[in-house]
């Protein structure tokens, strides 16, 4: 027969064990509210779509706002990185990031590497030089040095054209510096960033020549093995547009209405 004091013993131990217990399953209850975190990469140096605010000291611009957007639909905080742009993709491989927002164009060639939302921005490529160059066309390319912003399209046909030398750069506001010093005679970037910059350095009499050809659709990166987050981020962007939260935000940061046809998947032959 056990004494009393065996039996309390015994008692006192299965407490700590059902204690234990619940602590354990506290900490386990715990987990999905860290995985509801959305660590998003972005190289803040792309206005208007992501840059840091001089006067608030955060990131802001159009996939900023975008993806926070998202973010609150699918009940999930958002924590921005900046990131250099080439290191976005490998991030997303690394799993350091679960989504990309920057501006990125939507590839065969990246596609093959990660997943991409449904379009966000359509999108094309410019060459933008100071006044005193002539550029009516491609061809008056040719010999010219060129500056671009690594690990991007704009950099890609930089290097297609005939006899010239390219210069690139981490961020594309340090290819516009260089076309500003004189270190190069054009800067080939994408169309938007362009326009911004032709607008706001009126002073520095630049001129933009839109790439022909060059339509894009930017959208957003996903780890290539996370098919269930580009899910959801589709289903999310397809809420805002339905509701009209997305037009409003496009409006707000270009000044018109989201285009109405843009493609909901890009396929590649």
């Amino acid at each position: 027969m056990i004494s009393k004091k065996v039996k309390k013993l015994m008692l006192t131990g299965l407490a700590v064990v059902m204690t234990a217990a619940f602590v354990a399953g506290c900490g386990n209850d715990s987990k999905p509210a860290a995985q509801k975190k959305l660590v998003v990469g972005t190289n803040a140096t792309f206005v208007p779509f992501e840059f840091k605010n001089d006067k608030t000291s955060d990131y802001d611009g159009f996939d900023i706002e975008l993806i926070r957007a998202i973010g609150k639909k699918m009940n999930r905080d958002v924590e921005l990185k900046n990131v250099s742009f080439d290191a976005l993709i490998p991030a997303l491989t690394t799993k350091d990031i679960d989504v990309a927002a920057s501006g990125m164009t939507i590839t065969k060639a990246r596609s093959e590497k990660v997943l991409f939302s449904s379009p966000y921005y359509e999108n094309a490529l410019a060459i933008i030089y100071k006044d005193g160059t002539t550029i009516n066309s491609l061809e008056d390319l040719k010999g010219l040095t060129l500056a671009a912003q690594l690990g991007t399209t704009g950099a890609d046909l930089a290097h297609k054209t005939e006899g010239g030398t390219v210069k690139e750069f981490d961020h594309s506001n340090e290819a516009l510096l260089e076309l500003k010093n004189g270190g190069v005679q054009a800067a080939v970037i994408d169309l938007p960033i362009a326009q911004y910059y032709s607008t706001v350095h009126k002073d520095e009499n630049v001129k933009v020549f839109t790439y022909p050809n060059t339509k894009e659709y930017l959208g957003l990166a996903i780890g290539k093995d996370n098919k269930e987050l580009q899910t959801e981020i589709n289903k999310a962007i397809a809420d805002l547009k339905a509701s009209g939260e997305f037009n409003t935000l496009y409006k707000k940061w270009f000044n018109t209405d989201a285009p109405a046809d843009m493609p909901v998947v890009l396929e590649f032959k």
